[in-house]
Order: structure tokens, then C-alpha cells, then sequence
């Protein structure tokens, strides 16, 4: 197989340009992790309004929307910056088949 780690796009296992980049990327586990930690914290918030525990309630809600846009954020700009990057790699290489991104 040749060498593709300066191709930002996987054409040996995949058709499609960004298939398993959430999971690939050491980049995105911030991310990643901070959506877990918000549905925890979603959870445990939930759990704290049925417990009649209104206080540790609102703040386990408001630190889940927190998280989850924080790291929703967080992926979108990681997922943006390779779709630059394979932009730049399609500027500098024209003679490459272009296919837009799905995603």
C-alpha cells in the first residue's frame, strides 16, 4: 500500500473522504469526551429534578448544555480544519480526481 499520510483523504479503505474521522482523530477525543461528560451531567441532573433537588438539578443541566455545545464546537472546528486541509492538499496536487465532501 502506498504512502498516503500526507493525502488527507483514505482512497485504499474508503469511498468516502471523511468515514471514521471522528474516531481517528486524537484531535477530537476533547470533543468526544466533553459530549459524554455532558450527558452524565444530563442525566444526573434529570435525576437530582426527580429527586426534588432543584439546586443540584439546574446545575447539572446547565453544565450539560455547556458541555455538549463546548464539545460539539469542539468537533466542528476539528471536522472544518480537515476539510481545509484537503482543500489545500487538492490546491497543491491538481492533477488529483476532486470529489467534494459528503459530510
Amino acid at each position: 500500500m502506498p504512502d498516503t499520510s500526507q493525502d488527507p483523504v483514505d482512497h485504499a479503505r474508503t469511498t468516502r473522504q471523511h468515514a471514521g474521522e471522528a474516531m481517528k482523530a486524537g484531535v477530537n477525543a476533547p470533543g468526544l469526551i466533553a459530549v459524554g461528560l455532558g450527558v452524565l451531567s444530563l442525566v444526573v441532573g434529570l435525576f437530582s429534578f426527580a429527586n426534588s433537588s432543584t439546586i443540584t438539578g439546574i446545575v447539572g443541566v446547565v453544565l450539560a448544555v455547556l458541555l455538549i455545545a463546548g464539545g460539539l464546537a469542539w468537533l466542528a472546528r476539528t471536522h472544518r480544519k480537515v476539510q481545509l486541509q484537503q482543500e489545500e492538499w487538492h490546491r497543491k496536487h491538481p492533477q488529483a480526481h476532486y470529489e467534494p465532501p459528503t459530510s
